[in-house]
């Protein structure tokens, strides 16, 4: 099994930035894509940029382009999503989960595995 959590969350003015990190452990076969995703309130959970086991950038939804970018660090089993320029809009739970190579973080199907979410709250 996998376990995954997440970190990082807060209360931030827009225009500010914020680190999230996932610790993942555990022990799998699988190589797996570990992703970001948030659900913001009254609203449907949504993928917001995934990495490879390889280190590769495998998506980034349009919404968050420019302004989000996921890095991992193997070593210390951890992900990260740096959130610079955010927005109101961005305010949401983020979740950390890990994403079968064959499934989708845009489409949210093959993530076998969730951690526990961080809330990300921007004001205006």
């Amino acid at each position: 099994d996998v376990q995954l959590q997440a970190s990082g969350g807060g209360l931030v003015q827009a225009g500010g930035s914020l680190r999230l990190s996932c610790a993942v452990s555990g022990y799998t076969a699988v190589d797996y894509t570990i992703g970001w995703f948030r659900q913001a309130p009254g609203k449907g959970r949504e993928g917001v940029s995934c990495i490879s086991a390889s280190g590769s950038i495998t998506y980034t939804a349009d919404s968050v382009k420019g302004r989000f970018t996921i890095s991992s660090d193997n070593a210390q089993n951890t992900v990260y999503l740096q959130m610079n320029n955010l927005k109101p809009e961005d305010t949401a739970v983020y979740s950390c989960a890990a994403v079968d190579p064959r499934g989708s973080c845009q489409f949210l199907y093959g993530i076998d595995y969730w951690g526990k979410g961080t809330l990300v709250t921007v004001s205006s």
